[in-house]
């Protein structure tokens, strides 16, 4: 089936998870393809935030999410860690934009510095040399010094940094709403369309 968009979706083991595991459900559900990334560090955290155990080969991977998410036949594909002859990490076969969420501080500055010692890493790095859209979703607070001039240098390249800082005035009544209020703005950026929750001056219905 042809799917309306293909996303490089990548976790790291920034705190955060449910952002990230709440955006892969919801690009699946739109009917997007997802190329699913992630590092040793973002299955510590989602067992530690979630209970969450993310399964270390892809393909196992790959079942788990396609059974909790009845994602459709092609739609979900999962990359080891250096898998280099994935599709993400040459710039003749790009996604249409990337997400890093949630992203930490490490990846951040490896991106910003051009380093492609992961795949996560290079599949960012093809985003910003082949003009694609790439979102990063840091959690971290407060930032230092080098931490803005990192997300600084980004932002000049073209990358959109888009911190997990929920609002309020959506009146959460939960923490999912918390979760869906940042999602929504990353799906926002996507173009993918939603009803997570009312935009500004819309009533809620």
């Amino acid at each position: 089936m042809p799917f309306k968009q293909t996303i490089t979706l990548a976790f790291t083991g920034a705190s955060g998870m449910p952002y990230g595991i709440r955006l892969l459900e919801i690009l699946l559900a739109q009917g997007v393809r997802v190329f699913l990334l992630y590092s040793q560090v973002a299955q510590i955290v989602a067992h530690q935030e979630m209970d969450l155990t993310l399964p270390s080969r892809a393909q196992e991977a790959e079942t788990y999410f396609n059974d909790c998410f009845k994602a459709a036949k092609g739609q979900l594909k999962v990359f080891g860690r250096e898998e280099w002859f994935a599709p993400v990490a040459s710039g003749s076969n790009p996604a249409d934009a990337m997400v890093i969420c949630p992203c930490t501080m490490g990846t951040l500055s490896a991106v910003a510095s051009g380093l492609n010692q992961k795949l996560i890493e290079r599949a960012a790095d093809v985003m910003l040399k082949e003009n694609r859209k790439l979102i990063l979703v840091p959690r971290e607070m407060p930032f230092s010094a080098i931490h803005l001039e990192n997300m600084l240098r980004l932002a000049r390249c073209g990358a959109i940094i888009l911190p997990a800082n929920p609002g309020f005035y959506h009146h959460p009544k939960n923490i999912q709403d918390i979760v869906d209020f940042v999602v929504a703005r990353i799906l926002d950026h996507l173009g993918v369309e939603h009803t997570l929750m009312p935009r500004w001056g819309e009533e809620d219905e």
